[in-house]
């Protein structure tokens, strides 16, 4: 293939080569204990960046950039709840990235059970905290003035803070990292990111980049993704913490002010083709990273717009159902409920409390009408921590998961 990014700009950077020293304590076999070479990959600067993409890449990306904004554009306040979905939905499909996956009912149910103060397994703990996680770095983007090095730090230690090795959370390297090859040393690895001492002015680096609004909004959030990857500055949790730098970016931009394009769904499908992108990056092939990075997010926004079309018939569906059982009042609870639920695919009375804002009372027996229509079936558990389904939303979240509709 042509290489098309090889004159966009003065990148990609230098390699290094570092020896790891013997240390005969290190708990691991004889072959690893020895002293080796190895070279770590150190990034050029990324602040100030100028690019003259080729004429059929810049058209990729406007498209893409038309896609994400044509999907925000059917955001009323009716759809809100969608948004929570969707930002769900990019939070769950960036764990399946790192080989964490959960099937969508247990997920859901687990959500709920946290929600009410119930104990759930670590693989659900990891991933609802990858989801609390992508909610701060959402809500960050638009309070602060610009973004820091504390709020990437912050965006992690929400991350990791409730997994086994929490130690690390919100701490950035102070050591050499690799991936790929063993455990035990990096010589060897796919690959070697920056030494430890070039973490921090990387990232400062990286930062200025990410509050300037000189390049179009895909092109910044692209870029400062794979840069972020390269950078690696953080033992574990890398891959997450810079997918959710996309949405922060994408948000400051106001290019996805309301809708986020789940384009982690898309990279989750074809992860080698993914992980090719950012070495395309880090080879100084920009315009096919670009390329690629585009095409997943146009293909996402593609996929939320018709999951939006699709949840809408179906609360549609579910108003019909409930005019032929009751037909309560329009001020009633149960139409209050229906307005949320594609945001609470497992319901709890508390859980609906929070979400309308109606009394304890309203919303039980708004419940209560939904399930004597058939809208929403009771799951098992004591009557302090009853839950109930929505009929038919678990299915379109699965699918929506896994990109079924592309």
């Amino acid at each position: 293939m042509e290489n098309r990014g090889e004159r966009l700009a003065a990148m990609p950077g230098r390699y290094e080569k570092r020896v790891w020293q013997w240390n005969p304590a290190l708990y691991a076999p004889s072959r690893y204990r020895r002293a080796c070479d190895y070279e770590a990959f150190v990034p050029e600067p990324i602040a100030g960046l100028q690019l003259a993409l080729p004429g059929d890449v810049a058209g990729v990306v406007s498209e893409a950039e038309q896609a994400v904004a044509d999907l925000n554009r059917r955001a009323g306040p009716e759809l809100m709840p969608l948004a929570r979905l969707l930002l769900r939905t990019e939070s769950i499909a960036s764990s399946k990235v790192e080989g964490l996956q959960l099937e969508t009912r247990a997920l859901a149910r687990a959500e709920a059970k946290q929600e009410t103060g119930q104990s759930v397994g670590p693989q659900a703990m990891e991933i609802l905290a990858n989801i609390d996680a992508m909610q701060l770095a959402i809500e960050r983007a638009v309070t602060v003035e610009a973004i820091r090095e504390e709020d990437l730090r912050d965006i992690h230690e929400r991350l990791l803070a409730r997994e086994q090795d929490a130690r690390i959370a919100g701490r950035f390297r102070d050591s050499q990292n690799w991936i790929g090859g063993n455990d035990y040393n990096p010589c060897g690895a796919d690959f070697v990111p920056p030494p430890a001492e070039d973490v921090l002015p990387l990232l400062a680096d990286l930062c200025s980049f990410c509050n300037d609004d000189t390049l179009p909004p895909l092109v910044q959030a692209a870029i400062a993704h794979a840069q972020f990857e390269t950078i690696h500055p953080f033992e574990d949790g890398n891959g997450r913490t810079g997918r959710a730098l996309v949405q922060v970016i994408l948000r400051r931009r106001g290019l996805a002010p309301v809708f986020v394009p789940p384009i982690s769904v898309v990279l989750a499908r074809d992860k080698g083709r993914y992980i090719e992108g950012l070495t395309l990056f880090r080879e100084d092939r920009i315009a096919e990273w670009l390329e690629r990075f585009a095409a997943a997010t146009a293909q996402a926004s593609s996929i939320a717009t018709r999951y939006t079309e699709e949840v809408g018939a179906l609360q549609d569906r579910w108003r019909q159902q409930l005019r032929a059982h009751s037909d309560p009042r329009s001020d009633a609870a149960a139409w209050a409920i229906i307005d949320v639920l594609p945001a609470l695919p497992i319901v709890t009375v508390p859980l609906g409390v929070a979400a309308t804002g109606r009394t304890k009372p309203a919303v039980t027996n708004g419940v209560a009408e939904l399930e004597g229509a058939g809208i929403m079936v009771r799951l098992g558990g004591s009557a302090r921590n009853r839950a109930w389904e929505a009929t038919g939303l678990l299915d379109l979240i699965a699918d929506l998961e896994s990109g079924g509709w592309s």
